[in-house]
């Protein structure tokens, strides 16, 4: 008990500078809106920030790149639809860590599993592979990849118990569940606080044994990254 805090300020307040953070999402779909902001606004610098991607220009982790406060490195395993980390990536003034996205995803689930390193063919023969380990197993070549483990995890979910049990919604179950895992310390975001009990144990997402404090946000904006439409 005791998970839920009373504001996003308190979830950031030892964030320090030069932490390694984890933010779930997968575009600007289930990402910790709230928390972003609030990082943003305590001004925390020289972090190092693992996700998919790093949002838009002016949304999402864009808002940390336009505040200059992801200075020492961005994993990620692409650089999506955002042209400042894409300017930031080609000057050479952000180090960024390109993962393949199935890499990157078991790198996660490695590292909240315990597993410091494992061996991956993706990557064989790329640039990907440079400075790592190669092994041959049953005549195929792979590399070693470490297991990622932050400092914090911020993960955006649906529904939460005060346990800390949390449930994601449709898509926002992407990149939230592995590193709500991998986070020594994980805040999680939620739209609604239901009572203990409400949770059918079959539904939940992330065991409230990984949760260390719970976020109840709202007016989320839910943004859309880039607006397809059909003809009717």
């Amino acid at each position: 008990m005791g998970k839920i805090i009373a504001s996003i300020d308190e979830a950031i307040k030892n964030v320090k500078d030069g932490a390694t953070i984890l933010v779930g999402g997968f575009g600007l779909c289930g990402i910790p809106e709230k928390a972003i902001l609030g990082l943003r606004d305590s001004g925390s610098k020289n972090l190092t920030v693992v996700s998919n991607n790093c949002g838009v220009d002016d949304w999402g982790l864009g808002l940390l790149l336009e505040n200059k406060q992801i200075k020492k490195k961005m994993m990620s395993s692409y650089v999506g639809e955002n042209k400042l980390f894409e300017q930031q990536f080609l000057s050479g003034e952000l180090e960024v860590e390109l993962i393949p996205q199935g890499t990157l995803a078991e790198r996660l689930r490695a590292g909240g599993a315990g597993i410091p390193a494992f061996y991956t063919a993706t990557g064989v023969g790329t640039e990907i592979a440079k400075g790592k380990e190669e092994k041959e197993f049953d005549g195929r070549n792979f590399i070693l990849e470490r297991g990622i483990v932050g400092d914090f995890a911020f993960v955006k979910a649906w529904k939460a118990d005060p346990f800390g049990n949390l449930v994601y919604r449709k898509t926002a179950r992407n990149f939230n569940p592995i590193m709500a895992t991998a986070g020594k310390i994980t805040i999680a975001e939620v739209e609604e606080l239901v009572s203990i009990g409400e949770l059918d144990p079959d539904e939940i997402h992330t065991p409230g044994v990984f949760v260390q404090k719970v976020f109840v946000g709202d007016h989320y904006q839910k943004r859309i990254e880039k607006l397809t439409t059909a003809n009717a």
